[in-house]
């Protein structure tokens, strides 16, 4: 609700605020035809009206996005509905432990709120992009509170049973579907496309701050007082972004078309992304890297117990230290002002070879000290894949296309963990850890190759500085180089 007079009344222009495509190379700009529809389409960055190429700054101060008042409100309402959110997932899990004794019940509680995800994600999308997002999220986080709420009443009242925090879990994964997307393109619109960098990883800071508080918290609270006060708390921290929503001015969005009613929709969505190189392979690198590089609990609990003989304290202790990595990961993202496919792909290559050297690590020390690293570019890999394919991405669309990435980069772990657990069980945690990692590492390749292909590069090596540089460069300017050479 806006706060100002006329502020409902005033909304700026509709803009296509995040035409701009990301930078393949770090030379000069590049071209190459896109083939949706014919037409020449610049992959490096779009020209304005004016034919003036806008650029994005190279660096910009760490925590700028939060100057501007609307995003503040909604940073500020996550901080507390983040740490709820990993409260109720823990004491979620827990509840259904102690009502069956069985884990096989607790994957089930996992499926079910990660299955409507997968059922019905990119029909999500195709909502979020007719819908008004700011009503939207109302919406989808009351329905979130009312969840939390239901469940701390039963649970704190004694009738709680099991197909309760299944439906529970359920519920939540239906507002989810809409949710997530809504969430993920409302963040353009609170800070246009110069701060969306910015913003995104601080986002992820967000999250990755209350991994480290929630679960601490709830630990305190389920052994203290019982599972029912994590979930009431949780119920409650939607308090904080439904009273930001409520409080941000309308009339300072970043207003963008919104997609008319009409049908085939879900299909025009798809062939928007499989038409544009610099959406679809990110999109393909996040989904392999998400189905065999991110599970973690079947590798780290593996460690802890399988290799080292450490117990539940180490297990605990790993994912802590991948946290801290992965919230240093994310405001070094915020710090810099480009998404470019070149950090992504480094980033993901960077990934996969960590992982493989952690899977050889002969001490719990030093595999401890690789989960850092692990996390950092984890994390990078997410954010700049994120913001890449949201400013490549017409804002029309953009609700659609961020379902696909989130579909595939949140359903590839219950596809891949079956297959990686089998791995593991069958050859160990050293040959599971390594072949996650080397999957990824041949991903990241693969699909640098693709983008440098397609957007017309080849790969250069120099001497910068006395240190070999490897970059990709435009091939006429590689060309032209050459020939001024002879």
């Amino acid at each position: 609700m806006s706060t100002g007079p006329g502020a409902d009344s005033a909304p700026a222009p509709a803009t296509h605020d995040s035409s701009s495509a990301p930078d393949y190379s770090s030379a000069s700009d590049t071209s190459a035809p896109d083939r949706s529809n014919g037409a020449s389409r610049t992959f490096s960055r779009s020209t304005g009206a004016s034919g003036a190429t806008p650029r994005s700054p190279r660096s910009s101060s760490m925590f700028s996005s939060l100057k501007i008042r609307n995003y503040r409100l909604f940073f500020l309402g996550q901080v507390v509905s983040n740490t709820g959110t990993w409260m109720q997932r823990i004491a979620q899990d827990w509840l259904v432990l102690s009502l069956t004794g069985s884990s096989a019940a607790v994957g089930i509680t996992t499926a079910l709120q990660f299955l409507p995800m997968l059922l019905f994600g990119l029909y999500g999308g195709v909502l979020v992009d007719r819908l008004p997002k700011r009503p939207t999220l109302l919406v989808t986080q009351t329905a979130m509170a009312v969840t939390g709420l239901a469940l701390a009443f039963l649970t704190l009242s004694g009738h709680v049973q099991v197909w309760h925090v299944y439906v529970a879990a359920f519920a939540v994964g239906l507002a989810t579907v809409v949710d997530n997307p809504a969430r993920q393109s409302f963040v353009s619109e609170m800070v246009g496309p110069g701060q969306l960098q910015n913003a995104v990883s601080l986002n992820s800071a967000n999250f990755q701050s209350a991994r480290l508080v929630g679960p601490a918290v709830a630990g305190l609270l389920i052994t203290g007082v019982g599972t029912g006060w994590a979930f009431l708390f949780n119920g409650l921290s939607f308090v904080a972004p439904i009273a930001g929503l409520l409080m941000m001015r309308a009339r300072e969005l970043h207003v963008v078309e919104r997609a008319p009613r009409g049908k085939g929709q879900l299909r025009e969505g798809l062939q928007y992304v499989a038409n544009r190189p610099e959406l679809i392979w990110p999109i393909v690198l996040v989904g392999f890297i998400g189905t065999f590089g991110f599970n973690f609990p079947v590798w780290l609990s593996a460690y802890a117990d399988d290799i080292f003989h450490a117990g539940a304290g180490a297990y605990s202790f790993f994912n802590t230290l991948m946290a801290l990595g992965s919230l240093a990961g994310a405001l070094l993202a915020a710090r810099r002002g480009t998404a470019r496919l070149r950090i992504l792909i480094a980033a993901a290559l960077a990934f996969g070879l960590l992982e493989v050297v952690a899977a050889a690590a002969p001490s719990l020390w030093l595999f401890s000290l690789l989960m850092v690293p692990i996390g950092i570019f984890g994390l990078t890999v997410n954010v700049t894949a994120n913001t890449a394919v949201q400013m490549a991405t017409d804002p029309a669309m953009r609700g659609r296309v961020m379902a696909l990435f989130m579909m595939v980069f949140m359903g590839g772990s219950p596809l891949g963990a079956p297959l990686v657990g089998w791995v593991t069980d069958a050859y160990g945690p050293r040959v599971g850890f390594a072949l996650g990692g080397l999957v990824s590492a041949a991903a990241a390749v693969t699909v640098g190759l693709v983008l440098s292909r397609v957007g017309g590069l080849r790969l250069a090596v120099g001497w910068h500085h006395g240190h070999p540089r490897f970059r990709f460069v435009p091939k006429e300017r590689r060309e032209e180089q050459l020939a001024a050479a002879v």
